[in-house]
């Protein structure tokens, strides 16, 4: 057998060996996004519960580690505790009106510093600062606009006073939700994608969509996997909300 032929039916042969973890098919748009949106938000105010349950399996499967608090006043006590287990004294967030809350009185009483992301349009200057924050620090914190409870995956919309950077460069990313987040499925989120883009006044002003699931993982050509090279080495979900 020639070469060029063995080396592709080595590789047929390993494909193999993985089979099929689902089925993939290609999901047909929504002729009318938001009602199709509206349905996906009545479905998961019955199904969140099941949806939690879910995620909190799969996050852990890969790696996340999840906390769960009843309400957001007690956030910051959380970022604190992971503040001290890293001996971190810097934290970098998304804007308190992206994230739901302002954790700068408390963290700040507890001698960190926190920088936010700006909110202002085309401020060159206030991103660049927000980047080298986000280098520097052990923590960052974000929002997410959707959690997909079948692979334990957090959707990110970057914008406006939510950069990027924010859960990119950090040693660790922290994302905080409630319950109105979860989605069972990536079909659902590409629904609510497809609504949240039919009025150009409510899109997002970013241009990144990240999905993140787990900590950062590379492997080199012998398959050594080394966590954090491309992006934090841990990642922390917090539910804010009790049964």
């Amino acid at each position: 057998m020639a070469t060029r032929a063995l080396f592709l039916e080595r590789i047929r042969r390993e494909v193999e060996k993985g089979g099929e973890f689902f089925p993939a098919v290609t999901a047909s748009r929504p002729a009318h996004p938001s009602d199709a949106a509206e349905l996906v938000k009545r479905q998961m105010a019955e199904r969140w519960p099941e949806a939690l349950d879910r995620f909190k399996v799969e996050f852990e499967r890969v790696a996340g580690v999840f906390h769960r608090v009843a309400g957001w006043g007690d956030v910051p006590d959380v970022i604190v505790e992971i503040a001290r287990e890293k001996a971190a004294r810097s934290v970098v967030a998304w804007d308190e009106s992206a994230l739901g809350l302002d954790l700068r009185p408390r963290l700040e009483a507890e001698g960190l510093s926190v920088a936010v992301g700006g909110t202002g349009a085309g401020d060159e200057n206030a991103r660049r600062r927000h980047r080298e924050d986000s280098a520097r620090a052990l923590i960052g914190v974000t929002g997410a606009d959707f959690v997909l409870a079948e692979t334990g995956t957090l959707i990110l919309l970057s914008g406006r006073g939510r950069p990027r950077t924010t859960s990119l460069l950090p040693d660790a990313h922290i994302a905080v939700f409630d319950r109105t987040r979860l989605v069972e499925s990536l079909a659902q989120v590409g629904i609510l994608l497809e609504a949240l883009h039919e009025d150009p006044t409510r899109a997002m002003s970013g241009a990144m969509i990240n999905l993140i699931t787990g900590p950062s993982r590379t492997a080199d050509i012998e398959l050594t996997l080394t966590r954090g090279v491309h992006g934090p080495k841990d990642v922390h979900a917090i539910f804010v909300g009790m049964p």
